[in-house]
């Protein structure tokens, strides 16, 4: 699944994610520090990974593996 950065706060590595369908998906920090990633900035599509629960446990950029 991708999404749209629509916020995100670099103090506390949280943010919300606009999915294609318009659903809002707030990220934690731990899935922002498991992507390996420094920064994110608005409008930015990242790919996200679900856990079980169905919450988010990565973000990742499109292109990484």
């Amino acid at each position: 699944m991708q999404g749209t950065v629509a916020t995100f706060d670099a103090q506390t590595r949280t943010g919300v994610l606009l999915l294609d369908d318009g659903t809002e998906l707030p990220f934690p920090a731990r899935a922002f520090d498991a992507s390996g990633l420094r920064l994110l900035r608005l409008g930015q599509r990242l790919r996200v990974e679900t856990g079980p629960d169905g919450g988010v446990v990565r973000v990742t950029l499109p292109t990484m593996a």
